[in-house]
């Protein structure tokens, strides 16, 4: 089975992009304002609107199979592709990709997934931006689940010989950090994990963390006073390297967490990117010399990778040399689908913990898929998604798996 027909359309992603590198250089940034000079290349201002090609494959059956082109707030920083431009990549998608796909047979997905994710010959040898390969293979699982009929997470295991999980995976619910309105709906609905709540400047931590270390002891007061009872949600903090940036000596920086690890008791506490290196090789050492010394003091934080770790040989890197306690597998800059599908395994293989996550910068359509890929492969947790709203992204994915795993019971039934 072949597309009859291929359209490209762009339209709005779920939330904007920002100059990471600009933001974390500067003392004056104010957001949402660009009061500061861009330093990633690409950046015409350092916070711009977030762009999206939707990739629609008219099938033969009269359905669409639709895949989303997006990539991260943070494009460019740390070996990421560059920001994504989506006039930028239209000719080609038209003049190179479309006749492909036109002639691309649909009845598998993994063998397109991995020929999408390669060189193109007709690119002298270069390969798709991440973003317009992750858009391809999603449309390609859609139009391959459309094909036989079956829910994209079915397509997952059987090519990939997983089983489907039977409930919904646990969510991290990504809130802004000045919304306590916005937490106190994620502890009503009794989320898994919370809040995220980005610590982007070293200015956000405080004198020696103190505005840290009083959020995170609010935030875990919240869930007492506020939540059911028996509900134990993992808080989770991502501070994109800023207490590296603060604590300069590891043994301040252990410290700290220690302090963060008191303030957040009875909750487990999960820190994404504490530090954020200058190369990869040096994450990787300074994140498992980290890790080391909080195990030493019987400091129960658990990090997660995120910068620097943006490839399945990456997150195979961080994995092998035990540097973290979680890898965020962020989907977009993994390209293909099929690279984090792999990535997940790989995880589970090496007794890695895993978020399938992504970006705020996603839309419903890319979440719905990882949704599916999650029902598939089973990592430890999800980044809601698109948006910082929590709601909309938790909805989506939930709601996604939990109607996947209807449809899949339903099925397994109707085989007896």
């Amino acid at each position: 089975m072949k597309p009859l027909d291929v359209e490209f359309v762009t339209g709005l992603s779920g939330y904007f992009v920002k100059d990471l590198e600009a933001v974390r250089q500067s003392p004056t940034y104010d957001p949402l304002v660009n009061n500061i000079t861009p330093r990633t290349p690409g950046f015409q201002q350092v916070v711009q609107a977030g762009q999206v090609i939707s990739i629609l494959l008219h099938l033969p059956n009269g359905q669409w199979a639709v895949g989303d082109c997006v990539d991260v707030i943070f494009s460019g920083a740390a070996s990421r592709d560059p920001l994504f431009n989506a006039n930028e990549h239209l000719p080609l998608l038209e003049s190179v990709v479309k006749p492909w796909l036109l002639n691309c047979d649909i009845t598998h997905f993994r063998p397109n997934a991995i020929r999408v994710d390669s060189p193109w010959p007709e690119l002298q040898g270069l390969r798709l931006h991440s973003a317009i390969r992750y858009g391809l293979s999603q449309a390609l699982l859609s139009a391959t689940a459309l094909a036989h009929l079956c829910p994209a997470a079915g397509i997952i295991a059987r090519e990939w010989g997983t089983s489907i999980v039977d409930r919904p995976v646990d969510i991290l619910a990504s809130c802004h950090r000045d919304d306590f309105l916005q937490l106190d709906r994620m502890i009503m609905k009794q989320v898994a994990m919370l809040p995220h709540a980005s610590f982007i400047h070293v200015h956000d931590l405080g004198p020696r963390g103190s505005a840290m270390l009083e959020f995170v002891e609010k935030v875990s007061r919240r869930v007492q006073e506020r939540g059911a009872p028996g509900y134990r949600p993992r808080l989770h903090f991502d501070v994109y390297g800023t207490m590296g940036d603060l604590f300069l000596d590891d043994t301040e920086l252990v410290s700290f967490l220690g302090e963060l690890q008191r303030v957040a008791q009875p909750y487990d506490l999960l820190i994404e990117s504490p530090v954020i290196a200058a190369t990869k090789a040096a994450q990787i050492q300074q994140l498992k010399n980290l890790r080391l010394r909080l195990r030493e003091q019987s400091i129960p934080v658990q990090l997660v990778a995120d910068e620097w770790c943006n490839t399945l040989d990456d997150i195979r890197e961080f994995a092998d040399a035990g540097a973290v306690d979680f890898v965020q597998i962020k989907m977009p800059d993994l390209g293909s689908i099929h690279n984090s599908i792999d990535a997940v395994l790989y995880c589970r293989e090496r007794k890695v913990g895993c978020c399938l996550g992504g970006s705020a910068n996603e839309t419903d359509v890319s979440a719905r898929i990882t949704a599916h890929v999650a029902l598939a492969t089973q990592p430890d947790f999800l980044l809601s998604k698109p948006g910082i709203g929590a709601d909309e992204g938790v909805m989506i994915l939930t709601n996604e798996m939990l109607r996947t795993s209807a449809v899949t019971r339903k099925s397994r039934l109707n085989k007896i």
